[in-house]
């Protein structure tokens, strides 16, 4: 039993937008995944970090789900990226998984979860391209909510947190976000988002007393990183 993650498998089962036709780590990802995902079984857990699917909708991301299910029946905590445009309400989010017989999705939002004593805390979180596209304080500030609601969530158990915006970038520092990671004591942060030559860019290793670590499908060859042993 481990607990694994990764980010941005940005499936497109049910869509016409297969990442293939970028080329190069995405030719053939979906088997890429397939593979990756052999060595997990149905007593390991996974955080998926966003831009898990392209689908416009719920139904139309549902063979993705399937497809998820079907590799890895194991418990799969989901928190939205940028490209999530399926997501929706909690509600109606937990009602679809449930009305499909996908009963082993879990959202990461306005929440935290656990695995054993460890708490599972994270958000889409925020990035330089947000404020570049003229998006307004109010998104920001609601993601730094979120962020805190679910770090207070976990009251004093030990905390990792899961981004899809990286936190700190080569000339770029979200200091709201890293600033609540120090003062939680956080553990370890994982992020996705980063995608070909940007990956050059991830800042990774110590920052402070947080561990930063990038796991975007791609960076990772579309195999799950560990992050804990499990009993």
């Amino acid at each position: 039993m481990a607990l694994y993650a990764i980010g941005d498998t940005h499936l497109s089962l049910g869509g016409k937008k297969a990442m293939d036709t970028f080329g190069g780590a995405w030719e053939g990802y979906v088997e890429k995944l397939r593979l990756g995902f052999s060595g997990l079984t149905e007593r390991d857990e996974i955080v998926l970090c966003g831009d898990l699917s392209w689908g416009m909708s719920l139904e139309e991301a549902l063979p993705d789900f399937q497809f998820l299910e079907c590799l890895f029946p194991g418990k799969k905590y989901l928190l939205k990226g940028n490209h999530d445009y399926w997501w929706t309400t909690a509600n109606k989010m937990m009602s679809f998984f449930n009305d499909h017989g996908l009963e082993n999705f879990a959202l990461l939002h306005n929440n935290c979860q656990f695995y054993g004593d460890v708490a599972l805390c994270g958000t889409r979180g925020w990035f330089f391209e947000e404020e570049a596209d003229g998006h307004n304080e109010k998104v920001f500030h609601r993601e730094i909510l979120r962020l805190e609601t679910s770090l207070k969530a976990a009251g004093e158990a030990e905390k990792l947190c899961f981004l899809h915006y990286p936190p700190l970038y080569q000339g770029y520092i979200c200091q709201e976000i890293v600033d609540l990671l120090e003062l939680y004591k956080v553990k370890a942060c994982y992020y996705g988002h980063l995608h070909g030559g940007s990956h050059r860019l991830a800042q990774e290793g110590r920052r402070g007393s947080v561990e930063y670590h990038l796991i975007a499908g791609d960076y990772v060859g579309f195999v799950p990183q560990k992050v804990l042993d499990g009993d």
